[in-house]
C-alpha cells in the first residue's frame, strides 16, 4: 500500500469545526480542483469525474470525533484507496491538519501517479485552510 501525505497545515479553526465541515460530503465538494466535474454528494458519500481520467465514488468509512475521518472508495475508482484527514488541536482555534492517501497502486501506476497524487492531497489540505478560514463560512 502506497502512502502519500500532504504537508502539515495549521488551520485557524478548532478541530471540532474542521471535523464537522469534513463530515459532510456536501462541504467536501468545495475543496475539489477544477478538473473535477459531475459532482454529486450526500452527507456520507459522493461521486465525481476527473476530466479525461476516471469516475470515482467515495464513502465515509470511519469517524473519530474531532481527530480523524477516513473516506474509502465505493465501487467506482481506477484503484482502491482511502483518504484520511488527521486533525490535532494545537492551541485555542488552531488545528494541525494533514490529509493522507493510502492507495493500492501497481509499480507502474505508482511511478506515474506519485506526483499528481501528492499534488492532489496538498491541494485538498490547502483549499481546506482557505475555505474554512474564510469569513463567509
Amino acid at each position: 500500500m502506497t502512502e502519500i501525505k500532504s504537508d502539515l497545515v495549521l488551520i485557524h479553526k478548532s478541530a471540532e469545526d474542521i471535523f464537522n465541515f469534513l463530515s459532510n460530503f456536501d462541504n467536501f465538494g468545495k475543496l475539489m480542483p477544477e478538473q473535477v466535474i459531475n459532482w454529486k454528494s450526500s452527507t456520507d458519500s459522493c461521486s465525481f469525474t476527473i476530466k479525461g481520467m476516471a469516475d470515482i465514488a467515495l464513502k465515509t468509512s470511519e469517524k473519530i470525533p474531532h481527530s480523524k475521518i477516513v473516506w474509502s472508495t465505493d465501487g467506482k475508482a481506477p484503484f482502491d484507496f482511502t483518504l484520511s484527514s488527521i486533525l490535532s488541536d494545537q492551541k485555542e482555534n488552531q488545528t494541525q491538519t494533514q490529509i493522507i492517501l493510502h492507495a493500492d497502486l501497481s509499480p507502474m501506476l505508482k511511478m506515474m501517479a506519485m506526483r499528481p497524487l501528492g499534488n492532489f492531497v496538498n491541494l485538498l489540505v490547502n483549499k481546506l485552510k482557505e475555505v474554512i478560514e474564510s469569513p463567509n463560512l
